[in-house]
């Protein structure tokens, strides 16, 4: 009896770190998250136009969502459009600030997303020229690999343009998953129209056809061609560039 009685008291005392254990494991999931990506691109591409007169972008941004959907984030890329253009001086930068929410439509299946985006472009701007400086508000509505989104100008300018609030951009997008390959195929098809006197001469539609493959460790790597029905004369800066000219871009990129 007595040592029934020891044996009772032992094994009562070797339990209680296990109930301890299982009450850490059982511990809330943190509703925010934070996550980063960097990528190394052959050139950056924006809207079917180049942004880097076709060299090399590096690309990075830190993503912050919260559980119930209101999302923020910040996201940079070099370019030299600005400079090409002999519009700024000391020009090599293109800061993205964002935030919005996102969340689905009942059981439909459905997503949306509603946000903010400020483009702010640091540098030494010519004297006379409207500031590249952005914002745009914009809206999606998503399913399974469709999607389709709309981005409204609430700033004055435009990338340069002036008096171009009004201007907007329409997008189609499909991102279609091949198999349990990994591979996913990329579609894209979007409309530029510029508000304001004398800017319509730019408005251009934009195409998009591509292929990336992601692995589990967040690695993707990828390839695309990008052109343009952007007019010549519009589109060609003073170097003689054309930057509506149809493109193929390969990158690599790592989410952490």
């Amino acid at each position: 009896m007595r040592k029934s009685l020891l044996s009772m008291a032992v094994l009562s005392v070797l339990a209680v770190p296990t109930l301890s254990f299982a009450e850490e494991a059982a511990a809330p999931v943190s509703p925010h998250t934070v996550a980063y990506n960097v990528g190394l691109y052959s050139q950056y591409v924006f809207r079917g136009l180049t942004q880097t007169g076709e060299e090399m972008a590096l690309q990075g941004g830190v993503d912050y969502s919260h559980a119930s959907g209101f999302y923020a984030g910040a996201w940079a890329s070099n370019v030299s459009w600005l400079e090409d253009a002999k519009v700024y001086d000391n020009s090599s930068l293109e800061l993205d600030v964002y935030g919005g929410y996102r969340s689905a439509i009942g059981e439909t299946g459905i997503s949306y997303d509603i946000g903010l985006l400020q483009y702010i472009y640091p540098g030494d701007k010519v004297s006379g020229v409207k500031a590249a400086e952005t914002t745009e508000i914009y809206g999606s509505l998503g399913y399974k690999w469709i999607s389709g989104k709309v981005s409204y100008v609430l700033s004055d300018g435009a990338w340069g343009f002036r008096n171009a609030d009004g201007t907007w951009y329409a997008e189609a997008n499909a991102n279609i998953p091949i198999g349990e390959t990994g591979l996913t195929a990329n579609l894209h098809i979007g409309r530029q129209d510029f508000d304001g006197k004398g800017n319509s001469v730019f408005n251009y539609t934009d195409y998009k056809v591509g292929l990336t493959k992601s692995w589990s460790n967040g690695v993707n790597l990828g390839a695309y061609y990008t052109d343009t029905n952007a007019k010549k004369s519009a589109w060609t800066d003073v170097s003689g560039q054309y930057l509506g000219d149809d493109q193929f871009t390969v990158f690599v990129q790592k989410t952490f």
